[in-house]
């Protein structure tokens, strides 16, 4: 069963750790939205099917990254474009997903995820685990 409120909660609080993020989505392996929240005051960048239909495009782009044994597990993906920059984080083995827009003008989102996004995220992996549908088998 999946906890929305710790959901909501969590997202919130990646919002607060940087101004330059505007937008969050925690999503499942099957790019299934679970929570979006983003930034007051911010416009939505696409509509809920766009959302869905992008989310699904990185997840699946993200799970073909071949090379793991010789590269490493993969942290996050980064895209930068003209109206955006997105990030992409695995949060457990292929389970779930959080993806993050970052300010367009942005330049310290390595930081920002290396440093505040990723420890908040390793803190509370374990509430991920307890919400999995099915259980979690690493």
């Amino acid at each position: 069963m999946i906890d929305y409120e710790f959901l909501y909660a969590f997202s919130r609080d990646v919002l607060r750790v940087d101004e330059s993020i505007k937008w969050i989505g925690i999503t499942n392996k099957f790019g299934v939205l679970l929570n979006v929240e983003q930034r007051e005051g911010e416009a939505p960048f696409l509509t809920e099917e766009e959302q869905e239909e992008y989310i699904s495009n990185s997840i699946t782009r993200d799970k073909k990254i071949r090379f793991e044994s010789k590269i490493g597990k993969q942290i996050y993906a980064f895209g930068r474009y003209k109206k955006l920059s997105r990030a992409t984080i695995p949060i457990i083995n292929d389970g779930y997903y959080m993806l993050l827009i970052f300010d367009s003008k942005a330049t310290n989102f390595d930081e920002v995820i290396m440093k505040k996004v990723v420890p908040l995220t390793e803190k509370e992996r374990h509430r991920f685990v307890d919400v999995a549908v099915g259980g979690y088998h690493p």
